[in-house]
């Protein structure tokens, strides 16, 4: 806690300065306006004690008051005390117009003096709290409220059990794949699961930034530090202190701007834009891309070493394709989800559509998907949704028949997709599908892992 005091007289400064720190607050004392707005300037205070006379006369203040208007341009929320030794009515007024929050005559009583600096750190405290607090539910509004993550695969299954072990540790996380994947529901999984859990979660499309709001965004900026900069701005950085900061697009971010997120990374500390000050950011680390991070180095698009500091751990988060067992579980939540928000008849998918959902290549993964759901919960005219109502484009993006379909899948995994190509093909007829494979109908349910009906 730092307290700025200005006076004129040593003895007075000096006087300050071993009551304040016996209470364990530090101070920066000057002996003139100039030198003080100077000390506002480069120094981050939480609290000034300003006389009101100095050189130019002892009894009219004008100095003092010229000071407190001075230092609150420069420190918009800074608390003002004002002292003099020739307090009046009038000046006490002008003092508190002028930003002062309190006035003190000298000389003063030192229970009082200390009781007032309490009561106007632990209100400048809460201020700032609520700016806080306010900044973070317009932003939490903007991002919306997001989901849940939904699997029964044993791809995901195996990478959430990863993401639990490496959510306890402090160390920065890239997350990678395919656009659509949900990467911002495992940052946020994580963050759910970490020891910050209760504090704030932000994240930030580092491709949504342009390069003039840059720092404006992050780190914030205080009032005056441009234009059109009318009042102080808590950034992103800020907002998440204590908590996690997810880096959503973070192959997006110009070169011009990956030093100062290095940066933030290495020291954990920034400053506003328009100020000196040197903050510091107690933030978790998440980062995301569906690019590769390596290739881009090679190119010089991207910074060697802020990869190396982005990429403590790195978790991929696979293609819908890769988790076929997921795919109508996830589709069933988006269709009770839709049903809530729609006014149509559709309540269940048809055998017909399970199996062209079930199949279908999902080049948009998850974000296609419900999308998909969506629209055919609009277009659907009966309690069923049938297969011509989710409009697949099986021309344009079909389970295809290469040696690339079954990258990524386990030999399982594989079988299953085979027989449930099989089944649609045949419409869900057993008999004719394990014929087709080769294999006895039982085998067929028992691949899938499911019962064979009697």
């Amino acid at each position: 806690m730092t307290i700025l005091i200005v006076d004129d007289d040593e003895s007075i400064l000096t006087t300050l300065r071993v009551l304040l720190k016996s209470e364990g607050m530090s101070c920066i004392a000057c002996r003139s306006p100039a030198e003080a707005v100077a000390a506002a300037r480069r120094e981050a205070c939480q609290l000034a004690l300003v006389d009101l006379n100095y050189v130019e006369d002892t009894t009219s203040g004008k100095e003092g008051l010229a000071l407190i208007a001075s230092l609150r341009e420069v420190i918009e929320d800074l608390p003002i005390i004002a002292m003099t030794g020739w307090g009046t009515i009038g000046i006490a007024v002008e003092a508190m117009q002028r930003g002062a929050v309190d006035f003190v005559e000298k000389p003063w009583e030192n229970n009082r003096l200390l009781s007032t600096i309490r009561t106007q750190l632990a209100l400048r405290a809460a201020q700032g709290r609520e700016r806080k607090l306010t900044a973070e539910n317009a932003l939490l509004r903007q991002q919306g409220s997001g989901g849940k993550l939904i699997s029964r695969s044993a791809e995901m299954d195996q990478l959430l059990s990863m993401a639990r072990r490496v959510a306890q540790s402090a160390m920065p996380i890239l997350i990678t794949g395919e656009n659509g994947t949900g990467k911002s529901l495992l940052a946020s999984y994580i963050h759910q699961h970490s020891s910050r859990a209760t504090a704030p979660f932000i994240s930030v499309n580092m491709g949504a930034i342009s390069e003039s709001t840059f720092e404006s965004e992050m780190f914030g900026h205080t009032k005056g530090a441009y234009t059109d900069a009318k009042s102080e701005r808590v950034g992103r950085v800020e907002l998440a202190d204590q908590g996690t900061l997810f880096l959503d697009e973070i192959a997006n971010l110009p070169l011009t701007q990956q030093a100062k997120i290095l940066r933030l990374l290495e020291e954990r500390s920034y400053e506003k834009l328009g100020s000196s000050f040197t903050k510091h950011a107690s933030v978790r680390f998440i980062s995301a891309t569906n690019a590769n991070l390596d290739s881009l180095v090679a190119e010089r698009n991207f910074r060697q070493d802020l990869l190396y500091r982005l990429n403590g751990v790195t978790l991929n988060m696979p293609a819908l394709r890769q988790r076929r067992e997921d795919i109508l579980l996830l589709a069933e939540g988006f269709l009770q989800r839709a049903c809530q928000h729609y006014n149509s008849p559709a309540r269940a998918f048809s055998a017909g559509a399970r199996a062209a959902l079930e199949n279908y290549a999902w080049p948009g993964n998850i974000r296609e998907l419900q999308h998909v759901v969506e629209r055919s919960v609009l277009l659907a005219q009966q309690a069923q949704i049938g297969e011509h109502d989710l409009q697949l484009d099986t021309r344009a993006a079909p389970v295809q028949s290469t040696d690339d379909e079954f990258d990524g899948m386990t030999l399982r995994h594989a079988e299953v997709a085979l027989i449930r190509r099989s089944l649609a093909r045949h419409d869900g007829n057993a008999a004719v599908a394990a014929k087709e494979l080769g294999i006895s109908r039982s085998a067929l349910y028992r691949r899938l892992g499911k019962r064979e009906p009697v």
